[in-house]
């Protein structure tokens, strides 16, 4: 290296980073030496960039000999860079240093506080100023958030579909059971003993229907059964009405060909039909049960409702939560008013034409009746064709019965029964019995009118007030 080459070197150090003790100008490091010494001087620099702790200070200690190990008399360049690196090092490993005691410092005089706050308060104290919800992060934490859950609630709504039906199906029938309980715990009855004495009436209401229904369909079985060998004789007669048809259209053959090919199928078909009575009654027994639990628990379950409003919004929340559940007790018992009026006009209108099974066909209709708009229509034209048992007039009297009844049931019964109650105009009513029955079925088409009085109250009471402010 040049001696000029050295000068603007030595030149570009800080001020106060200059080399010990120059030598007389223009004296050099040797040729070789000054190389090899600059490499063994950088070369503790590398290793110790990554090191911490003891490692560190055991490569500072060998730097530190190193640079004892220049001669008194040498001025180079890499002395004086050896030099530097050391300062600097020194400084930042004063600056780490300092800033470890001052977070220990904190960390102490935070625990200090918390125990005298402790002391103080006798809890956990004050909770302190919220998180800025304006933040990018905490903006994008919340979009986030947002989505994951309305996923996972879209997904759980998908796969426990059956479960939630039957849930919202219970929770509606101890809405609507709900005002006949309160009117029993306000001439001093127990809350406990109105539930039991409403779901005992319930209960006895189903009981008296498989009553009526299990010894009709025993003895037709008994009677089948018993004319099946009779049955089989008429077809192999030629001379019988059936034994013609059988000529005709080889029915036996058929029979015999269905059993024998079908035969697994139909078994698999029995054993379906047996698994889906035992599904329905245990989905019937599960409705009872969350039932009981709800109508004895929903005053507590309405408090935990309306205290996750806000505390501002809760008075007006309260009067409309209110008003819905006052809509769906209203319908409820005005609906099993008007099934009730079905079931003993059809009982009357049997027994009076002598028409077979009146008790169980009425009570069958009272229970059709419940689904609004086409329940008592479809009981209705069960019962004509039972009717043509009897004769031709029979049958067309009872279809006229039925007409007439849906009528006086839509513009009378159920208008001055609990139409100042739910306030839902008629098409309203047939389009969510239509859309409820598409969606959820059965279960759809029951709660289809409250439901849609609900969102009506909703839409007066909320969106058209704010819409007219705006």
């Amino acid at each position: 290296m040049s001696p000029d080459e050295t000068e603007r070197r030595l030149d570009a150090k800080p001020r106060d980073a200059g080399p010990p003790d120059a030598g007389p100008p223009g004296a050099g490091p040797p040729d070789a030496e000054p190389e090899e010494d600059r490499g063994d001087v950088n070369r503790p620099r590398q290793a110790g960039s990554g090191t911490s702790g003891s490692g560190r200070a055991a490569a500072d200690a060998g730097e530190r000999d190193r640079a004892d190990q220049w001669p008194a008399g040498d001025s180079g360049p890499a002395a004086a860079e050896a030099e530097t690196q050391e300062k600097v090092r020194t400084r930042d490993r004063d600056r780490t240093d300092e800033q470890d005691g001052q977070g220990d410092q904190l960390i102490q005089e935070a625990v200090e506080e918390a125990a005298a706050v402790a002391e103080e308060t006798g809890g956990l104290g004050v909770p302190g100023r919220p998180i800025n919800r304006r933040s990018p992060f905490m903006i994008g934490m919340a979009g986030a958030f947002g989505v994951a859950v309305t996923y996972g609630l879209v997904e759980l709504f998908i796969r426990a579909r059956a479960v939630l039906i039957l849930i919202g199906l219970a929770l509606f029938i101890a809405a609507g059971l709900d005002p006949i309980v309160g009117w029993l715990t306000r001439h001093r009855m127990p809350r406990w003993a109105a539930v039991l004495t409403v779901i005992g009436c319930s209960v006895g209401v189903i009981a008296a229907f498989l009553a009526a229904a299990i010894p009709p369909l025993t003895n037709e079985t008994a009677a089948l059964a018993h004319q099946i060998p009779h049955y089989i004789q008429d077809l192999q007669n030629r001379n019988s009405q059936l034994g013609k048809l059988n000529i005709k259209y080889h029915l036996q053959q058929r029979l015999t060909k269905l059993v024998t090919s079908k035969g697994s199928s139909l078994i698999g078909g029995v054993l379906g039909a047996g698994a889906l009575v035992l599904s329905t009654a245990s989905s019937l027994l599960a409705v009872l049960v969350l039932s009981i639990y709800f109508l004895s628990g929903l005053p507590q379950i309405k408090l935990f409702a309306y205290r996750l409003v806000p505390h501002s919004r809760r008075p007006r929340v309260i009067l409309i939560g209110d008003e819905i559940l006052a809509k769906v007790g209203g319908y409820v018992l005005g609906n099993f008013i008007t099934s009730v009026i079905a079931g003993a006009g059809t009982f009357l209108w049997m027994l009076a034409f002598g028409i077979p099974y009146p008790l169980l066909l009425a009570m069958f209709v009272a229970l059709l009746d419940l689904i609004p708009v086409i329940g008592s229509t479809i009981g209705g034209v069960v019962v004509t064709l039972v009717a043509l048992t009897v004769s031709l007039p029979v049958a067309v009297g009872t279809l006229v019965f039925y007409v007439g009844y849906r009528l006086a049931e839509d513009y009378l019964i159920v208008p001055r029964i609990m139409g100042r109650t739910v306030e839902v105009p008629a098409i309203v009513s047939l389009i969510a019995v239509l859309l409820g029955g598409v969606l959820l079925g059965i279960v759809g088409a029951l709660v289809a009118i409250p439901t849609a009085a609900a969102i009506r109250l909703v839409l007066n009471e909320v969106v058209i007030r704010r819409l007219d402010k705006g």
